[in-house]
C-alpha cells in the first residue's frame, strides 16, 4: 500500500544533513531583516519561500545560493541565532523528527562582533530551548551540532580545535562545506589531522560537485565517518544500472563499511547531481546495499521538509520497509555513543512498527 503524507508524516525519521542557515522559518527571515534594514525579494512569507523554491529548482547556482546571502545576514547576533535554532529544532520536532544533528559554519556569523565560541553557544543554547518547548508540545526530539569549516576559506584548523573545545555539550562532529570542486579536502589536512589524533567524528561535502575521488579523498585523507550527499561514489561503480558490476576501491570502501550516504533526494536534483528523484542514483546505492539515508539539506531553499522528501520517494517506488531502513541507517550512523545509538534504532523500530 502506498503511504499517505499523513503517515508518513507520523513515522519517526533521524535526520542527519540539515544546515541552519538553510532553514529559517520565511516570516522569521522577513522579521529579522526588517529590524537591520536588510532587503528582501519579498516581504510575503509565502511569496518567499515560493521564490526561494524556485530559484533553487532553476538549474542556476547563483540563483541557488542567493537565499544564502539574506538568511546569513540576519543571523549575525546571537539573540537571532539563539532565535533560528530554536525554531529549527520546533519545526523538526513537528515533522516527526526525533533525532537531528543541525549543521552550521560559525566563521559565517561574526559580522555583527561575535566571536567564535559565542556563535556556538548561542546556537546551542536555541537548541536546548527548542528540544524543552517541543518536549511540553509533546514532541521528543534530540538535537546537536555539527560544526562546519568553509572548504574554499583558511580556517579549518580553528574551526577543527572550536569543534574539540566543545564537543560533548555544543558539538558531535566537524564538517567541510561551500563549494566543492577545486577545494579539495586535502586543502584541509592539517585540520583533519588535528581531528583523527583526538576521535572527533567527521562528515565531509563530498561526491555533489565533484565526483569519485572526492569521495576517496573525504574516506581516506578525511576519515569521514559520513559523507554529506556522496551521490557520484556510482562513477566509481562499472556498470553502474546495469547487471554486471565493478565496485571500484572507493566505493567498495563505502559498501564495506556501511558509511552513510547523506543524500538530500531534492537539493541533490535542484544541483544537478540527478536528473529526477525517480532516477536519482540513491535508489540503485540503495539496492546495492549502501547505507543510504534521507535528508533535507536546506529546508527553506529547497522548499522541503523530511515528510516531503519521503513522500517523494514513496511516489519514485519506496516502500515504508525501504524508508524504515534508510531511517535505520541514519540512526546507526549519528554521532553518539554506541548505547545512545542503540537506543535510538530502538525508538525507530518502534516507531515503524516493523519486524527485523
Amino acid at each position: 500500500m502506498t503511504l499517505t503524507t499523513d503517515e508518513i508524516l507520523a513515522l519517526p525519521k533521524v535526520l542527519l544533513h540539515d544546515h541552519l542557515d538553510g532553514g529559517l522559518r520565511p516570516a522569521t527571515l522577513i522579521e529579522l531583516a526588517a529590524e537591520i534594514g536588510h532587503e528582501l525579494p519579498s516581504t510575503d512569507p509565502d511569496e518567499l519561500a515560493r521564490l526561494f523554491a524556485t530559484n533553487a529548482a532553476s538549474g542556476d547556482l547563483v540563483r541557488y545560493l542567493e537565499a544564502f546571502a539574506h538568511t546569513i545576514a540576519v543571523m549575525q547576533t546571537a539573540d537571532n541565532l539563539r532565535r533560528v535554532a530554536r525554531e529549527a529544532v520546533l519545526d523538526l520536532a513537528a515533522d516527526g523528527v526525533i533525532y537531528v544533528e543541525l549543521r552550521y559554519a560559525p566563521e559565517q556569523h561574526l559580522a555583527g562582533g561575535l566571536s567564535l565560541q559565542e556563535v556556538v553557544e548561542a546556537v546551542q543554547d536555541g537548541i536546548e530551548e527548542g528540544v524543552a518547548e517541543a518536549l511540553e508540545a509533546g514532541y521528543a526530539i534530540r538535537a546537536a551540532a555539527i560544526l562546519d569549516a568553509m572548504r574554499h576559506l583558511d580556517r579549518s584548523v580553528e574551526i577543527a580545535e572550536l569543534a574539540l573545545a566543545n564537543r560533548g555539550r555544543c558539538c558531535v562532529g566537524f564538517d567541510i562545506a561551500g563549494p566543492e570542486l577545486g577545494f579539495p579536502a586535502s586543502d584541509h589536512r592539517e585540520a583533519f589531522q588535528l581531528l583523527r589524533e583526538h576521535h572527533m567524528p567527521v562528515t565531509i561535502h563530498a561526491g555533489e560537485a565533484d565526483g569519485a575521488a572526492s569521495v576517496g579523498e573525504a574516506l581516506g585523507l578525511g576519515s569521514a565517518r559520513r559523507i554529506g550527499h556522496g551521490v557520484r561514489i556510482h562513477e566509481d561503480i562499472d556498470g553502474f544500472g546495469g547487471e554486471e558490476l565493478v565496485l571500484g576501491l572507493i566505493a567498495q570502501h563505502a559498501l564495506d563499511l556501511q558509511i552513510p550516504l547523506e543524500c538530500c533526494p531534492t537539493s541533490n536534483v535542484q544541483t544537478g547531481v540527478a536528473p529526477s528523484i525517480a532516477g536519482h542514483p540513491m535508489h540503485e546505492l540503495r539496492n546495492l546495499g549502501f547505507a543510504v539515508t534521507v535528508n533535507t539539506d536546506n529546508r527553506l531553499v529547497s522548499g522541503v521538509s523530511m515528510t516531503s522528501e519521503m513522500a517523494a520517494l514513496v511516489e519514485a517506488g519506496w516502500t515504508k520497509e525501504d524508508l524504515f531502513e534508510a531511517t535505520l541507517a541514519a540512526a546507526w550512523g549519528a554521532f553518539l555513543p554506541y548505547d545512545e545509538k542503540a537506543d535510538l534504532a530502538e525508538l525507530v523500530i518502534e516507531g515503524y512498527g516493523l519486524e527485523l
